[in-house]
């Protein structure tokens, strides 16, 4: 399972009602850290399907989704479990911390 982007319209859908833990990933187009980012997450995603769902929010085309979230800085990674925020972290990370929130 590859990453879903995900828009107001799918939210509920594709987070709050998945069986699965959800990390989303908060980004922007302009954000080196995020471009940094992003192939981890890709990795981690194609790695652990089984384990967690993945998705990506454009901060830019989703300002609702990022205020809901209070992100104030990106990229920033929110892991949702049962529809409740269970952990965050800010900025790029290593792989190893990525696979760590989803354990």
């Amino acid at each position: 399972m590859s990453v879903i982007d995900v828009t107001k319209s799918n939210f509920k859908q594709e987070v709050l009602e998945s069986k699965l833990p959800v990390l989303i990933d908060f980004w922007a187009s302009w954000c080196g850290p995020c471009r940094m980012l992003s192939p981890v997450v890709d990795e981690v995603a194609s790695e652990n399907s089984d384990k967690a769902k993945f998705v990506k929010i454009n901060v830019d085309e989703e300002p609702e989704l990022a205020q809901q979230f209070s992100v104030s800085s990106i990229p920033m990674l929110v892991l949702i479990k049962d529809g409740k925020v269970v952990s965050t972290s800010v900025g790029a990370k290593p792989k190893s911390a990525v696979e760590q929130m989803i354990r």
